[in-house]
């Protein structure tokens, strides 16, 4: 007893102390517990005789870690199962809330890793009713938070178990055990609702409102999503959700109860999308309504709402409710959008409505845009000050404008011109009397943000057509007034730039009117005239949307917009004065991608016409800075990345560089390699610069050039790996290592095909990341995959001679990505795996004798770890079988190659994956399997492939059906 006691003194100071280094101690004294399997029973003994919650919350949390990450015997898990519910009956209502939850979560961990395993785990539910069944209150607390937890924890995805298996617990459980808890929610409800036990209530409503949030469908719930509003919940339900007293037991909870519980209940009602009319104080309640009222249109076509009795009186409630939120913006703006969302689908619906019911839209539309936009214009707010939410309102918006756009149009010019007008006074005025600049600039965005979104949904009636031209004519006024002296003396005040933000997204709108786009070049891009690109040299707000505009004129645009461009004056200057004298956002790193992007233009303008001589004038800017670097002692070299911009001729840039300047990149990587600024982007460089996109390359059949150029490679990637290996991390680790290896192994892929480059250093690069690393950052997976799927691709034999260790890493690599969500990198690996099973098949299951070193180190390797292989095509059967996949075909061929190595592979899954199944559909998926192999030889040539292929999609679809 006396080591007991201090264990309880050692978990009080774990949970409780203020001393960092004191908790650090006893958590690495203590972890022994969650760690080592052989503590398990210790955790029962701390359970069964400790005194204090915190020696039994350590206990309980340790086993939740041993359960989660270690796979535990059966018989173990269900003695764990049976101890947790005799002692939560036992002792439960004596113990610590906090205890009680950490129990009841080990419980439900349990059963769902235990779910096929045995019946045992899937008779929770009837055991909980026991719980609610006590004559205590505590008791039907615990029962009610094994309920709420438990399908908490069937319907989200648990680090440690594979999502494939945890999508069939959630089925399983949704089709066994998830309505007959509903129906113990509604009937506890009912027997509390006149109970002072608010806790009870509080319990019983969340867990409702979890059955009805289940992910029936086997899909992700995303709340931001109009989409969830037609949930797929089982047709056994039916009769229980069109019962009277299931919709009146939420709304009388919402009568009875304050917030939380009130909030509650109108989510359960947002799930089965009724209600009747309520009143709303809290803003959570508040918010809950709009999105209920967002609901009715999703679910509900124009046609069954007119027809509807009481529908005159609903219309108008819900106008007078949208004009008095719209008036409210401060209170209301996030909640407006499902409003606004609600309206647009009634207008929208008005041309499909058959009959003579009248919809009374147009009574109320133009109130409620007119109310729309007084409200912004009012507001004071500038709309860049949440950039999400002005989209998200805007998205909607149009639709109402343009439902009675004439009215609508004229109100918008009648209330911009006389603010324009004051604008234009104000541009005039001495700086002391342009207080209200500010002011008018914020209105003024939120009118041209909204003119932009209304040209977007475009129209084909020449009556709106004249109206949009209308309105575009008062922006290009506001433009006149931006580009005369009142620019040039305010670039530097935020609204100022926002104002332009907003004009830069109308022009976005119009760029495919030609003379738009020359009037865009000339105003918004001109250096000589004191415009952005010139005068906003730190503000990314303005620089980044303002190259993206002219990118998509250009870039975006067809040949003969590449010509115009070529003729303008501008473009001409910016050509021969591409430096940080005429450009001074170039010196600024936060602007670094907009530099890529303003040097993409230059690129792609220089190469609109095929003329060397061109070309060696455009880079005598670059060369000048070249010279100017390379005569500068190991200085700052972040002058580089201006390198990535010119991509269209390789051939004439190889001459460029080499061999005169691509030493200098040499150098900048070895003394620069510990600053990402430097690195990423002459790192970005060399990527586009080994790219053969297009056949950009066209070096002549006997020069030496491609050699040239993939041995530099090798250079500078060889010096980038080796250093930066040798550095330690930071905090910030994707930005000062990951991502340099990432952009490091996208070109070693693209040159591999060319057999250049040194595979030693790719693969300590590649091996230098943990594996959750590399799945944690996108960049990163997808070079890493790409890498991995050129090695078995093109140099299968120098896998194959690697030592075991980074061969299983490899190969352990390949089954993670390919239970991966992304479809690219899961096709990825399939290459990879398929081509490492085909060259098994070929060389050593019907290969001659003597076999080669690499394949007997493969068939070694194999022997030494023979449920590898296996364990891929498991997985592959698993996605096939219980996943909506979109690269079937991708999947399958690797599957052909894994079965025909070892004929003993295929009956084992077989019996594996039948015994997952319910026993009634044995014999059925049985002869499923059996069919996959009809016609199927012991062949991997194309036409054998085909077969299987077609008849894995049989197999597939018949296995599925229900």
């Amino acid at each position: 007893m006396e080591s007991l006691a201090q264990l309880e003194a050692l978990c009080e100071r774990l949970y409780t102390s203020q001393d960092s280094a004191e908790r650090a101690h006893a958590e690495n004294t203590l972890k022994c517990f969650s760690v080592n399997t052989d503590y398990i029973s210790q955790c029962q003994f701390i359970l069964d005789n400790a005194l204090t919650p915190y020696a039994l919350m350590l206990a309980s949390s340790s086993l939740l870690k041993q359960v989660t990450e270690h796979t535990l015997a059966l018989q173990l898990r269900l003695d764990i199962r049976n101890y947790l519910i005799n002692y939560l009956a036992s002792r439960g209502p004596k113990l610590q809330p906090f205890v009680v939850s950490s129990l009841v979560q080990l419980l439900c961990r349990v059963t769902k890793f235990g779910w096929f395993d045995n019946d045992q785990f899937r008779e929770v539910v009837k055991e909980t009713t026991n719980f609610l069944s006590q004559a205590t209150s505590d008791h039907y607390t615990i029962g009610l938070k094994i309920l709420n937890q438990l399908v908490l924890e069937m319907n989200q995805p648990i680090a440690g178990l594979p999502a494939t298996q945890h999508r069939r617990a959630a089925c399983s459980f949704r089709d066994q055990s998830l309505f007959q808890i509903f129906q113990i929610s509604l009937t506890s409800l009912h027997q509390l609702k006149n109970d002072v036990a608010s806790r009870l209530q509080e319990l019983s409503l969340s867990l409702a409102l979890k059955c009805l949030s289940f992910d029936f469908v086997g899909t992700s719930i995303d709340e931001s999503s109009e989409e969830f509003g037609t949930v797929q919940i089982p047709s056994s339900w039916r009769a229980l959700l069109e019962d009277p007293a299931t919709l009146q037991i939420f709304f009388d909870y919402y009568g009875i109860g304050s917030a939380p519980l009130s909030k509650e209940a109108l989510e359960c009602l947002v799930r089965l999308a009724s209600v009747r009319r309520l009143g709303l104080a809290d803003h959570d309640n508040y918010h809950e309504f709009c999105r209920l009222l967002g609901r009715f249109r999703v679910n509900y076509q124009l046609s069954e709402l007119v027809n509807v009795e009481g529908y005159g009186d609903w219309i108008r409630l819900v106008a007078e409710f949208t004009l008095k939120s719209l008036q409210s913006w401060q209170w209301a703006s996030s909640s407006v959008y499902y409003l606004l969302g609600l309206w647009s689908r009634l207008v929208t619906s008005v041309p499909y409505l058959k009959g003579d019911t009248p919809s009374l839209l147009d009574e109320f539309v133009p109130k409620i845009t007119e109310g729309f936009i007084t409200s912004r214009f009012d507001s004071i707010q500038n709309p860049l000050d949440n950039v999400e939410l002005l989209q998200d309102q805007l998205d909607c918006f149009p639709y109402l404008c343009r439902f009675q756009y004439e009215s609508s149009s004229i109100y918008m010019i009648r209330i911009m011109e006389p603010t324009l007008q004051t604008y234009k006074d104000r541009a005039q005025c001495p700086p002391n009397d342009r207080n209200e600049l500010p002011i008018i600039e914020a209105k003024l965005a939120w009118m041209v943000h909204i003119i932009a979104a209304i040209l977007k949904i475009k129209q084909s009636c020449e009556s709106q057509e004249l109206l949009d031209a209308e309105l575009s004519a008062r922006v290009l006024q506001l433009i006149n007034v931006t580009d005369t002296g009142l620019h040039s003396k305010r670039y530097g005040e935020l609204s100022k730039q926002r104002l332009d933000r907003a004009i830069l997204v109308f022009f976005s709108i119009l760029k495919s009117l030609m003379s738009v786009i020359r009037r865009c070049i000339h105003q918004r891009c001109c250096m000589t005239d004191s415009t952005n690109l010139k005068c906003y040299t730190e503000s990314e707000e303005v620089i980044g949307p303002h190259i993206e505009f002219v990118s998509g004129a250009g870039l975006q645009g067809d040949y003969m917009t590449g010509k115009l461009l070529l003729n303008l004056d501008t473009v001409k200057f910016i050509i021969a004065n591409h430096t940080r004298e005429h450009f001074p956002f170039l010196e600024e790193y936060r602007c670094s991608r907009s530099r890529t992007t303003f040097y993409y233009i230059i690129g792609w303008l220089i190469f609109m016409e095929d003329s060397p001589v061109k070309f060696k004038s455009s880079m005598e800017p670059l060369l000048q800075v070249f010279i100017s670097l390379e005569s500068t002692p190991d200085s700052l070299f972040q002058g580089l990345p201006w390198l990535q911009a010119v991509g269209e001729r390789m051939d004439l840039l190889f001459d460029w560089l080499y061999p005169a300047h691509l030493p200098l990149l040499l150098r900048g990587i070895t003394h620069w390699t510990d600053t990402p600024e430097v690195t990423t982007p002459l790192l970005k460089f060399m990527a586009e610069f080994v790219m053969n996109k297009a056949q950009r390359m066209t070096f002549d059949s006997s020069s030496p050039n491609g050699i040239l150029l993939f041995r530099e490679v090798s250079k500078l990637i060889v010096a980038y790996g080796t250093r930066i290996l040798s550095l330690p991390n930071v905090a910030d680790i994707y930005a000062f290592k990951y991502k340099g290896i990432w952009i490091s192994l996208t070109i070693l892929s693209r040159a591999l095909a060319g057999n250049y480059v040194n595979f030693d250093i790719a693969l300590k690069l590649a091996l230098s990341i943990p594996l959750a690393d590399i799945l944690a950052y996108r960049k990163l997976t997808r070079a890493y995959f790409a890498f991995l799927e050129v090695l078995f691709s093109s140099h299968i034999t120098f896998v194959l001679n690697l030592d075991k260790p980074t061969f299983m890493h490899l190969v352990g690599s390949l089954e993670s990505g390919l239970k991966g969500l992304d479809s690219s990198i899961s096709s990825q690996c399939a290459t990879a795996v398929d081509n490492l099973a085909a060259f098994y098949f070929n060389n050593i299951s019907v290969g001659e004798s003597p076999p080669s070193p690499a394949a007997i180190n493969l068939a070694r390797n194999v022997a030494d770890c023979p449920n590898i292989l296996p364990e891929i095509l498991k997985a592959l059967f698993e996605i096939i079988l219980f996943e909506d996949c979109g690269n079937q075909w991708s999947l399958s061929r690797p599957m052909l190659s894994l079965i025909l190595i070892s004929e003993q592979t295929f009956p084992d899954l077989k019996a594996q994956i039948l015994a997952s199944q319910p026993v009634d559909q044995h014999q059925r998926l049985s002869q499923c399997f059996d069919k996959l192999m009809t016609d199927v030889t012991r062949s991997l040539d194309s036409r054998n492939r085909d077969k299987f292929t077609q008849n894995l999609t049989v197999f597939r679809h018949e296995f599925r059906v229900k």
